[in-house]
């Protein structure tokens, strides 16, 4: 392997250890740790104008809903064999959300068999300010009264003293986890064209790995105009001024709670967000605030939807069969797949590939590997290429020793750069021949750095030793962080780093056999570099998905064992052969000139001996 290949080599790990600072959290960014599991009203304050006024006291005096400050909070359950959604009769809003095929993680260990609580009524909140005649309402201070309601639907009825009505209806939908949900005012004393919504939830832990569970869970909304946003993930942030969205996603690692608009977009929208410390039990604080349009007079109802359930790339584009708007969702958008080529490896590939293996039925462990196997079938004809390029620069190296022997003085480096360009151009190799391929491969190695932490077919999937692929696999745990390390040893990160070390040591071998001189001195530092990557790649996985890992150690192993093969298949004697024959054709054309490299050192060459001649005529003048 040449030098350009190294460089391409050392492109890549840059790549991973800037994507990987990029997205580490900052302690100094981060919460101090808080054990309460109690949201408190002021954890996130209002920061809206017109949500603020509608907490204010009430214009009249008399309370036209003084009757329902008091009444029966029974809760009321709609489920079906996906989620079971829990309403408070205060309210009149959805209080908790268990989904039934799911488990946290902590759960999932001790082997509870009990469902995942995506939120509650003592993490999350939500409120839907009116306008009266008499003033401004809040309908987490009143008890709404069922007025229908079936297995799947409910409607709920907030009644002045004067027999106007708020009604509340919702509509879980059979096998999803999608709730629709209306407003209808119906009555002479309501006013005003939109309704104030503030919704705010606590996120609770529900993975192992505090750190990557916090890196992944984002506050997230489309704008209508400008396609989906995020907040930063990583410390506190705030977004106001948002004209128009179309959905507002509270997103954990691997399940999102999501308020959609429905025949008219979210308004004047004001979003924050913030990280809780660790051992907190809390990944996220989120707070939404925004008007949406109604119809005072009760003639159309408000609608909109809510999304409970998990982050499957699939499973959320099919969403779009029950929107209630004319535009699209795209609450896939939610699953981050990386940057747009990256993407479209992920997207049009990765995600279908993974999804057929999976519903095969096969171990999520076998499933990494047939993908791993595929993509080394794929990028093989590169591979091939970048050995053939180094073998065909190992045995033309006695060729590059004379020239090096003829040029031995540092003022004829360009001479001797010339003429080593021009035997490889006669010859027929190129030493980028082994540097292209491999920045080909760069591509699929990124692609899956992005979806594996977002596939959640991997979560809670045990293939071997680890328990759970989706986070690390930790052999040995202690109480406290070391400083690179953290609190744990991941095995697949060291046999990862290892087989790194295993195609280092082979690279470094296949380079030896193909630089002389003033290169071999030259990559004697990058050959430094490559040793000390596996340390670098250590302190860098060791806290991954134990499927990224283990994704990594079979790539790297077949690759080293795919290039073992190459050097062993390779016979030199009939490669040197065919160089020879190229030499020979190249020879006999007289039309034949330097092209790519060597024709720019031999311009760059023409252009120094012309201007060793202006200042030897300039000379002899003076």
């Amino acid at each position: 392997m040449d030098k350009n290949t190294v460089i391409g080599l050392i492109l890549i790990v840059l790549v991973f250890i800037g994507f990987s600072y990029w997205n580490a959290p900052r302690p100094d960014n981060t919460l101090a740790s808080e054990q309460t599991e109690q949201v408190e009203s002021d954890a996130l304050p209002a920061s809206s104008d017109s949500l603020q006024a509608s907490t204010e006291a009430k214009v009249d005096s008399t309370d036209i809903f003084l009757p329902a400050t008091q009444g029966d909070d029974t809760p009321i359950i709609l489920q079906n064999d996906k989620v079971a959604v829990k309403f408070s009769a205060k309210g009149g809003h959805i209080s908790e959300v268990r989904l039934k095929n799911y488990k946290s993680y902590q759960d999932f260990a001790d082997q509870k068999d009990t469902d995942l609580i995506l939120f509650d009524e003592n993490t999350a909140d939500w409120n839907l300010a009116f306008e009266t005649q008499a003033g401004i309402y809040n309908t987490s201070d009143y008890y709404f009264t069922p007025v229908a309601q079936t297995d799947s639907t409910l409607t709920l009825s907030l009644t002045s003293v004067e027999g106007d009505s708020l009604l509340l209806s919702y509509k879980l939908l059979p096998n999803t986890y999608l709730v629709n949900a209306s407003v209808r005012a119906v009555g002479k004393q309501f006013k005003g064209k939109e309704l104030l919504i503030g919704w705010k939830d606590q996120v609770r832990q529900l993975e192992k790995g505090l750190k990557f569970e916090n890196q992944y869970s984002t506050l997230t909304y489309k704008d209508t105009e400008n396609g989906t946003k995020k907040l930063n993930e990583l410390k506190a942030d705030t977004k106001d001024n948002i004209t128009s969205a179309n959905w507002i996603a509270f997103k954990n690692q691997y399940f999102s709670a999501i308020m959609i608009s429905g025949n008219k977009p979210f308004q004047d929208v004001t979003l924050q967000s913030d990280t809780c410390g660790k051992g907190s039990g809390f990944v996220k604080r989120y707070a939404a605030e925004f008007a949406l349009p109604y119809d005072n007079a009760g003639k159309d109802a408000t609608t909109f939807q809510y999304y409970f359930g998990p982050n499957q790339y699939l499973y959320l584009k099919s969403m779009e069969q029950f929107r209630l708007s004319g535009s699209k969702l795209e609450l896939q958008s939610l699953v981050y797949l990386g940057w747009p080529i990256v993407r479209w490896i992920n997207r049009f590939f990765t995600i279908y590939i993974f999804d057929f293996l999976t519903g095969v039925g096969l171990n999520m462990g076998i499933v990494l590997l047939l993908i791993t196997l595929l993509l080394r079938v794929i990028v093989y004809p590169a591979t091939r290429k970048s050995f053939l390029s180094s073998a065909k620069m190992r045995v033309l190296k006695p060729k590059v020793d004379e020239i090096s022997k003829k040029y031995p003085n540092q003022e004829d480096a360009l001479k001797r750069q010339q003429e080593i360009q021009q035997l490889y151009s006669q010859y027929g190799t190129s030493p980028m021949g082994g540097c292209l391929p491999m920045l080909i491969q760069m591509p699929i190695w990124i692609a899956m750095f992005n979806f594996v932490p977002n596939a959640f077919e991997l979560r809670q999937q045990s293939f071997l030793w680890a328990e759970d692929l989706s986070t690390y696999d930790d052999i040995l745990s202690w109480g406290s962080d070391i400083w690179l390390i953290g609190d744990h040893l991941s095995l697949f990160c060291v046999l990862f780093c290892a087989t790194n070390l295993l195609y280092s040591w082979m690279t470094m071998r296949q380079q030896k056999e193909t630089l002389s001189g003033d290169q071999a001195q030259q990559m004697k530092m990058m050959q430094w570099m490559m040793l000390l990557m596996p340390l670098f790649f250590f302190f860098m996985f060791n806290e991954y998905s134990s499927g990224l890992n283990y994704y990594y150690f079979i790539s790297l192993l077949v690759t080293a064992i795919t290039m073992w093969y190459l050097r062993r298949t390779t016979d030199d004697k009939k490669l040197l052969a065919q160089l020879e024959e190229n030499y020979k054709a190249n020879k006999e054309d007289p039309n034949r000139k330097p092209s790519g490299l060597a024709a720019r050192l031999q311009a760059l060459q023409e252009q120094q001996e012309e201007l060793k001649k202006r200042q030897q005529n300039l000379g002899r003048r003076n």
